[in-house]
């Protein structure tokens, strides 16, 4: 479980979401998980998955490693669907005990379901395709009107980047801790609440530890290379926006157009 996490974590390869400007996928990103929430039929959530889906097969990331950061989220999946199935009022269906399950609960609990499915994908879909530096680079360029608002823009895309690459290192941390604690006896499967509770004090403390000495160590490094913040600060490879990117920012808007409509129309 502890390795099916796939936030934060990049894919090398050679495809054209790898070699799109960042900005771009993040302003696509955000704008997919606003057209989540504007679909309010099956249609809709079929035209929002055909995009995903071709924007996973050209990314060339492996549909098998992209659908692993799901399973982190079944216990949500699992207990949002529930709590609509049976406290949305509608038409009852079945009742079990002082529990109705409703036609609205399910058409609403099905609706949840896929939109948490797809936003997951959609997000990891920006870690998995991009760099933490062009991520830092693009975060910083997108929240830059911020700054008129006294916001430290850079500060602030800097450590949303730090912690995102801190994910996948922290994660191999706790497996490497969870397989010495088992390897000394430690019961991680008992079906006994308070062994598995009593299991995980020898592994929170040293992965806060190891979390703090990694934390000092990269303050340490920035210091070392004289780092005070992004008060003129130059960029090595600026972002600059190609051919390709408008086109995707066309697409981009078609896609948003044909959710729009179908709202409309349906």
């Amino acid at each position: 479980m502890i390795r099916d996490i796939t936030l934060g974590q990049y894919y090398p390869a050679e495809s054209v979401l790898h070699k799109l400007d960042p900005r771009l996928k993040i302003t696509g990103t955000f704008l997919y998980i606003i057209s989540l929430f504007l679909v309010r039929d099956l249609l809709g959530y079929a035209v929002a998955g055909v995009f995903l889906a071709i924007m996973i097969a050209i990314s060339h990331v492996p549909f098998k490693f992209m659908i692993r950061g799901l399973k982190g989220i079944l216990v949500i999946l699992f207990f949002t669907a529930i709590f609509n199935v049976f406290f949305t009022p509608g038409e009852v269906l079945l009742s079990l005990w002082k529990l109705d399950i409703t036609k609205e609960g399910i058409r609403v609990g099905v609706r949840m379901v896929i939109r948490l499915v797809f936003l997951v994908i959609g997000s990891s879909i920006m870690t998995l395709t991009t760099t933490p530096n062009r991520l830092t680079d693009g975060l910083e360029r997108v929240l830059k009107p911020l700054q008129r608002f006294k916001l430290p823009v850079h500060e602030v895309a800097m450590m949303m980047s730090i912690a995102l690459g801190f994910i996948p290192i922290l994660v191999e941390e706790l497996d490497k801790i969870m397989k010495a604690q088992s390897a000394r006896g430690a019961d991680f499967e008992s079906s006994k609440l308070a062994v598995r509770i009593k299991s995980m004090i020898p592994i929170l403390v040293p992965l806060f530890v190891s979390a703090f000495r990694r934390a000092g160590d990269l303050a340490t490094a920035m210091e070392a290379r004289c780092y005070h913040g992004g008060e003129g600060r130059t960029k090595l490879k600026p972002l600059r926006y190609m051919k390709r990117d408008y086109i995707a920012y066309l697409l981009l808007f078609v896609y948003l157009g044909i959710i729009i409509m179908t709202g409309i129309m349906f």
